[in-house]
């Protein structure tokens, strides 16, 4: 009857699992966005150091933890697998559900297992501080604690509409030492462009990627962070579903469904990314993305090549995506309001490894009290569509079954989102087909896309 799965700290992985040789068909190279050719890794060294470079475009299956990394792991990993005894109950369900909780680390979700090893490879190449964007303000926490363990500055860009929805994720990131900046911001060229068309603009992940950018790419003592969609990203957050099956294997189970929400693609892919080989071994093991309805790029989105950002200033990645001038309304998973998605990810439902699916907000903040009435946890608004994934995979399962989500972050700082839902302010808001097609008409046409 344990509720908790632990590893002993002397099991936390001592390497990255890296998907790239193992996937059935070869992964789309970025493009340049001028020439539409493949890029090389030169192209990255404005703003990414060397060392993440060689990680996004490696060919060796096993990438060895830096014992810095490793040292810095050893404050909150490893993270438990809990049975959600309770949550089963409260169901009716006679399926077996487990989560992973990565709510433990010091940024509270699971950002900081990539956070920590970009800000040791950038320290180790001898750059200064760190630029990066955040959406609720997860990744944002995550970065500038990890430069704070590096000595590294760090300057946040957070989506306007979430630094004024959640501001004590803007106080933790100042405690921690950085400065964050509601963005569209007048600290950048693009930012006060965007000021000038719309003095009320409320943001977007790719607006604040822009600028990060820019502002990366404007000093010589700065490189620019990402923390979700590029394959290092994802390659950093392995180590969760590496855990997760030395987990299981204690438990004496094996996972049928793996679940995850879904912005960028990180945390899901983080989980999932380890099973890969198990399915392509035969295994009847299947993976679910959840994604919000208000922002469903892997569900009605275009297979197609576009670019990350709104100031199309990345090279085009081959992706499901809304169009990069796509601005979702401001609903309360502002992680989850992403344009696009990482590559690998989208690469794998292409080709019909991993489904995914869509819920209103209402109806997974309901999922989410019920996680809270039950297992005691708040949830993140973005953590709790995996939750309402995982509920609506119990309901009706068959005895025995095996359901794995990642519990990816606390909501303890998102409590003005369950303080509206409480008061029954929140409301569903399904994106217009015609106006997806208006945003996919401005992603560049890529013959061989």
């Amino acid at each position: 009857m344990d509720y908790k799965i632990l590893l002993p700290e002397s099991e936390i992985p001592k390497r990255w699992y890296n998907v790239l040789p193992d996937l059935p068909q070869p992964l789309s190279p970025p493009l340049h966005p001028g020439t539409h050719q493949p890029i090389g890794p030169e192209a990255l060294t404005a703003i990414f150091p060397m060392g993440l470079i060689e990680q996004e475009v490696s060919p060796k299956n096993w990438i060895d933890i830096p014992e810095p990394v490793l040292d810095i792991y050893r404050l909150y990993r490893p993270t438990p697998l809990v049975r959600a005894r309770r949550l089963e109950a409260a169901i009716g369900t006679k399926a077996r559900i487990y989560y992973k909780n990565e709510s433990l680390s010091p940024a509270g979700s699971h950002k900081p297992n990539t956070a920590i090893a970009q800000a040791y490879f950038n320290k180790k190449e001898g750059v200064r501080r760190m630029t990066t964007e955040t959406g609720a303000g997860q990744w944002g926490t995550a970065l500038a604690f990890a430069c704070r363990m590096f000595g590294l500055a760090c300057t946040v860009y957070m989506v306007r509409c979430s630094y004024e929805q959640k501001p004590y994720r803007g106080i933790m990131i100042r405690a921690y030492g950085a400065e964050v900046f509601a963005s569209p911001s007048d600290k950048t060229v693009f930012g006060r462009k965007m000021l000038a068309e719309d003095p009320t603009c409320s943001g977007s992940l790719g607006v604040a990627i822009s600028e990060a950018i820019e502002d990366a790419a404007t000093h010589d003592d700065t490189k620019y962070s990402l923390g979700s969609v590029l394959n290092h990203v994802l390659l950093h957050q392995t180590v969760t579903g590496l855990e997760t099956k030395a987990q299981l294997k204690l438990a004496g189970e094996k996972a049928d469904v793996v679940i995850g929400c879904v912005g960028g693609g990180s945390n899901f892919a983080g989980i999932m990314l380890p099973f890969v080989p198990n399915k392509l071994a035969g295994e009847k093991i299947r993976f679910l993305a959840i994604e919000p309805e208000a922002c469903p790029t892997l569900t009605r989105g275009e297979y197609r090549y576009d670019f990350g950002d709104v100031a199309c200033s990345t090279p085009l990645l081959k992706m499901y995506t809304l169009g990069h001038g796509f601005f979702p309304p401001p609903i309360h998973a502002g992680g989850l309001r992403y344009h696009g998605d990482a590559p690998i990810l989208c690469h794998l439902v292409h080709h019909g490894l991993v489904e995914a699916k869509a819920y209103h907000q209402t109806e997974v903040f309901e999922s989410a009290r019920l996680f809270l009435e039950t297992e005691g946890f708040l949830a993140a608004p973005e953590t709790a569509h995996a939750i309402k994934g995982a509920i609506d995979e119990a309901k009706n399962a068959p005895e025995g079954k095996v359901i794995v989500f990642l519990y990816s972050g606390h909501g303890l700082l998102d409590l003005g989102a369950y303080d509206a839902y409480l008061r029954g302010d929140l409301s569903d808001f399904s994106y217009p087909d015609e106006k997806i097609k208006e945003c996919l008409q401005a992603c560049p046409v890529v013959k061989a896309g």
